[in-house]
């Protein structure tokens, strides 16, 4: 997406659109370093307007300790060192998607054994970061708002912003109208809001966003997003919404030329 020409400019003119106040930007280890420049015009830009940039690191196996863990943990330090080079144009936050469920013995609606090793690279992820002075943030399936008091709450414990994946409650083509999709995403995030807080103790809960996605719901997006929010907004729980992603925006727009 930093390849394209006015990408930066033209993420601006986007984010401003859309009432959006924050993203993140994926980085691998590689592209930190080759796409250097272009993450520090692009910080600038964002911070000019009062929009917070996050770093999207992925994995599918840092929920183990030893190398995939310690990659993930060595990435986050990246970051930071990237911060401390780049003091006017920092990268306020690190974004976590972990998917351990995405391996084929972690499948099956209550198949959690991953939980305890996943909660252990958010702590890890923490400890890295805050002393640094950025926020963590964990994409969460729903999947994992279905285990028991002690798992939620070892969760939700464990860093201090989650964003739930609320995917595939409607498509373009079921035949549903607008108010049956918005009604679908009220009552849905808060039956999740419900769930994911039920019985938990403590101060120190993380808050959930909760995220929808273009391929869902196409130029409805926007409602949606507006009656989730309208929704939970007095919930102290909810963090506010997410949209999935620029790159799903970009690819559903209308091509240009022949």
């Amino acid at each position: 997406m930093l390849d394209a020409p006015d990408a930066a400019e033209n993420l601006l003119t986007f984010c401003k659109s859309q009432g959006i106040n924050e993203v993140y930007v994926s980085v691998s280890e590689r592209s930190e370093h080759a796409e250097e420049g272009a993450l520090v015009q692009l910080i600038s830009l964002l911070h000019k307007s009062g929009i917070r940039v996050e770093a999207l690191l992925s994995s599918t196996e840092a929920d183990e300790p030893g190398k995939h863990r310690d990659t993930l943990v060595r990435h986050v330090q990246d970051i930071v060192e990237f911060n401390r080079r780049h003091l006017k144009a920092r990268f306020d936050g690190i974004h976590l998607d972990l998917e351990p469920q995405q391996r084929p013995e972690n499948k099956g609606s209550g198949n959690l054994s991953f939980l305890s090793g996943l909660v252990d690279a958010y702590r890890a992820v923490v400890t890295a970061a805050e002393p640094a002075g950025m926020t963590v943030n964990a994409d969460i399936q729903n999947k994992l708002l279905k285990g028991d008091l002690s798992q939620r709450q070892m969760l939700l414990s464990s860093v201090p912003r989650v964003t739930l994946m609320m995917y595939e409650l409607s498509s373009p083509s079921d035949g549903e109208s607008t108010e049956q999709k918005e009604q679908k995403v009220r009552e849905f995030s808060k039956r999740y809001l419900t769930m994911a807080y039920q019985g938990l103790s403590g101060s120190k809960l993380a808050k959930m966003a909760i995220a929808l996605r273009t391929p869902d719901y196409n130029n409805l997006l926007p409602n949606m997003l507006k009656a989730l929010d309208e929704a939970n907004r007095d919930d102290p729980h909810y963090l506010g919404w997410g949209r999935h992603s620029y790159n799903d925006y970009l690819e559903s727009k209308p091509q240009v030329g022949p």
